[in-house]
């Protein structure tokens, strides 16, 4: 019996830069709203042959709304249709959004290093621009984020 071959891609998502983010955000970055973007994308730019091939393997695996850092599984035939209707995706909701790849990887646990590496670094940046206003309960769940890409394989 075969495993079913994936590809992984660790995606950052940048929000509009012309508005204010130094308070909440005015979306709130989940799996549901990038799944949606990105089904939205692929339906619109191949068809819904496109989207019922690619459907197969295809997840948004983690998402960390604090440092916008995503992970993506999608099968190894349709990843680089998944990467490029990513590439096009131009909105979630009625925010303006950018894709950015930062790793695509064959191993859920080479993906994990790199995202687990990409969080912690975002997330050190991400207290230097808050500085004093950081308060425990976003520290809280930074921790608890970077718990579950340590579990992610699982």
């Amino acid at each position: 019996m075969v495993g079913f071959k994936n590809r992984y891609m660790v995606m950052e998502v940048f929000l509009d830069p012309n508005k204010e983010n130094l308070g909440d955000d005015p979306i709130v970055v989940t799996q549901f709203n990038i799944s949606k973007a990105i089904k939205d994308s692929i339906l619109v730019n191949f068809g819904e042959c496109g989207l019922a091939s690619s459907l197969g393997s295809f997840q948004v695996k983690y998402v960390n709304p604090i440092t916008k850092l995503c992970v993506i599984r999608a099968s190894r035939e349709d990843y680089q249709k998944i990467w490029s209707a990513i590439s096009l995706v131009r909105s979630i909701g009625s925010c303006p959004v950018l894709f950015n790849l930062l790793d695509l990887s064959g191993s859920i646990r080479a993906c994990k290093n790199a995202a687990l590496k990409c969080d912690e670094l975002k997330f050190e940046q991400y207290k230097l621009m808050v500085g004093a206003r950081l308060s425990a309960d976003v520290t809280q769940h930074m921790q608890n984020c970077l718990e579950k890409i340590k579990i992610l394989e699982h």
